[in-house]
């Protein structure tokens, strides 16, 4: 391992250095990866794969008793959590060596470095080891972190984060969740499902409060019909330990305790950038620590460039990889393709889940669009007939002039795979009567766009299940 034969530099072996590596590995580039942690990041070790596969083992538990289906034996009984959560492990350990360190070894111009790394001039690191390494460029793709906002004797009572959770030895008899964010509702409904007594505690009017507040209104009904207690418009004033348990106050108008065996904080996240050394370098941070950056991923200290969660919102693996290939062109390059976030879609993997892209009504009006909307009952799709599941809605938000497609929000069993044809809509300006005109399968969730979209202009009330 050489201290100057690099043409790139990146810190960081999750999704965005993986991207960052891979493309300018193409690109003709030797790279050296560092990355002093886990290799994969967030998603595959400690986000988005293990809690999407709790998910499902909460929803299998769920459906044993809670089918809708006349004829076929329900049962219920506790799940054995020890090994639900074996399997877990052994599907992120399984992916892990699959999606990345498998990976590697396709790609010779690629030397992991499995060290902790500070930035220097140059650009530069200094490995812990002693070692410098120097390179002409450099990505930062440190990634994220879970993060708590401050509540009095919180740290003194002790809590679980997103991680922490869910690595549990048991599972918690009451559970109570401050964030009703995706993260906090993904993991209240899985412990719910799985038995324990959950309350949710949001301080903002409505859960997931980046969305339209309809769809939290909508999600939040189905939520407590499985049992789960939430708590929105609420200020917590402290927060204490009693033994095992967690006391927690929450004042206002509704003054309320909760007492529950385990605390989850699921307030957000902020970046990884602390203890590098990028200010002493000239690398500008914002107020939560986020990389700032210019049009082309590049940051105010020359030939440093950043991706991924380093950057700040929206914090998405898709996205992640997305800022890595691109900071990495650039790198390698020159200053040639913009970083540009269009129609970033977002889901929240809840049952029924809630997905969105682009503006919702209030939104595009506040744009300075004539926007109207239209609104189509999930219940009115014959698959969920079929199904037995009618929950949720899909609304579209279009231009009245123009009739592009400006936004949508759709609560329904599988919006994560729904969202994609608004999102191809809104890039590539689509109108009303394109979704329209375009054959969508009968008896498929996915034919709700296309009946929202013949709702801005006609009353579904009087047409058939499967007229066009």
């Amino acid at each position: 391992m050489s201290a100057t034969n690099y043409d790139l530099l990146v810190l960081g072996g999750g999704s965005a250095g993986f991207a960052a590596a891979i493309r300018a590995s193409e690109l003709g580039a030797t790279v050296g990866l560092i990355e002093g942690g886990t290799l994969g990041g967030t998603c595959v070790n400690v986000g988005c794969v293990p809690s999407k596969t709790l998910l499902r083992a909460a929803e299998a538990q769920y459906a044993r008793s809670h089918h809708g289906f006349d004829g076929v034996p329900s049962s219920d009984g506790l799940p054995d959590w020890p090994s639900v959560r074996r399997g877990k492990d052994e599907l992120v350990t399984r992916l892990r060596q699959e999606r990345y360190q498998d990976v590697l070894a396709s790609y010779p111009a690629i030397h992991l470095i499995r060290d902790t790394a500070r930035v220097e001039r140059g650009p530069a690191v200094t490995l812990e080891s002693g070692l410098t390494l120097r390179a002409p460029k450099m990505v930062v793709a440190t990634g994220s972190a879970p993060w708590a906002a401050f509540i009095p004797g919180l740290a003194e009572a002790g809590f679980l984060d997103s991680t922490a959770v869910m690595e549990l030895k048991e599972r918690p008899s009451t559970l109570a969740v401050i964030g009703g964010g995706s993260v906090g509702l993904e993991l209240a409904q899985m412990f719910g499902r799985l038995g324990t007594a959950v309350t949710v505690i949001e301080r903002e009017p409505a859960i997931l409060p980046g969305e339209d507040p309809e769809v939290g209104a909508e999600l939040g009904g189905h939520l407590a019909e499985e049992g789960i207690t939430i708590r929105t418009g609420v200020t917590i004033e402290r927060v204490e330990r009693n033994g095992e348990y967690r006391i927690i106050t929450i004042g206002g108008s509704l003054r309320e305790v909760f007492t529950a065996s385990e605390l989850l904080v699921a307030t957000g996240r902020r970046p990884r950038t602390s203890g590098l050394g990028l200010e002493s370098v000239g690398v500008g941070l914002g107020a939560s620590g986020e990389i700032v950056v210019d049009e082309f991923l590049q940051t105010s200290s020359s030939g440093i460039y950043a991706a991924g969660d380093a950057l700040g919102d929206p914090m998405y693996v898709y996205v992640a990889a997305y800022a890595g290939a691109v900071a990495a062109e650039n790198a390698v390059g020159g200053d040639r393709r913009k970083y540009e976030l269009v129609a970033v879609p977002r889901v929240t993997f809840t049952d029924p889940a809630v997905a969105s892209v682009g503006h919702t009504l209030q939104e595009a009006r506040a744009a300075g669009h004539q926007a109207i909307q239209s609104r189509l009952p999930i219940a009115y799709l014959a698959r969920a007939a079929a199904a037995r599941d009618p929950r949720g809605f899909v609304t579209l938000v279009a231009d009245e002039k123009t009739r592009r497609i400006l936004g949508a929000q759709i609560v329904a069993r599988e919006a994560g795979e729904m969202i994609t044809e608004p999102t191809l809509a809104i890039r590539h300006r689509l109108t009303i009567d394109d979704l329209t005109a375009a054959f969508h399968p009968y008896l498929t969730l996915s034919e709700g766009i296309r009946l929202a979209a013949q709702g801005f202009d006609r009353d579904l009330g009087k047409l058939s299940c499967c007229a066009s």
